[in-house]
């Protein structure tokens, strides 16, 4: 890979020095727009990830509690995951929230609401964030070999206390719940 992107920055050389099915990481040299250069500038690949605001049909809001390895907590979020290669964005997200959860939502309105860049310093990920509605147990879950999920159910006003009192303080979940309620108006 090389070439100019629309900072200026021209890409010398580069290379992939990691790849796992959990990590993919590119480290580029880098030449700035006034000629100097930087070695080793390191670069997290991925096809992103959705994250699922699931509605019941009576307002609760499902949500997973799990291990997270990286920050060594068991944290409350929404269902999530990465997309599989040649896998679309809504795709991903309607399999996460079922094997996650064992829910499903209504396909006529299930609608991703939003994409956001996750970390543009050092990562390719975009995240998209999707709605869905009427989500009723219906599924058996399936988990990966890494996940011990706990479905859990929330209210609307209990889910803005989770994330106002820090129950809930991933950034990404945290953003993704406020964009929804804003979107339903119900903040």
């Amino acid at each position: 890979m090389s070439g100019q992107n629309d900072g200026g920055w021209q890409i010398v050389e580069s290379e992939i020095v990691i790849e796992t099915p959990h990590l993919r990481l590119r480290r580029d040299r880098i030449e700035l727009p006034d000629g100097a250069r930087i070695g080793d500038y390191y670069v997290r690949e991925s096809r992103g990830f959705c994250v699922v605001f699931a509605l019941t049909p009576d307002e609760r809001v499902v949500l997973v509690r799990q291990y997270k390895h990286g920050i060594g907590e068991t944290l409350l979020e929404l269902p999530a995951g990465g997309v599989d290669p040649g896998e679309s964005p809504e795709d991903c997200a309607r399999r996460e929230l079922a094997e996650e959860t064992g829910y499903v939502a209504d396909a006529e309105t299930f609608e991703r609401v939003g994409t956001f860049v996750f970390d543009p310093t050092s990562s390719t990920t975009r995240y998209h964030v999707f709605l869905g509605r009427n989500a009723r147990p219906s599924v058996a879950t399936d988990f990966d070999a890494t996940e011990q999920i706990a479905v859990e159910l929330a209210t609307l006003e209990e889910l803005r206390r989770y994330v106002r009192d820090g129950t809930i303080h991933v950034g990404v979940h945290v953003g993704s719940i406020y964009y929804v309620l804003d979107r339903l108006g119900r903040l």
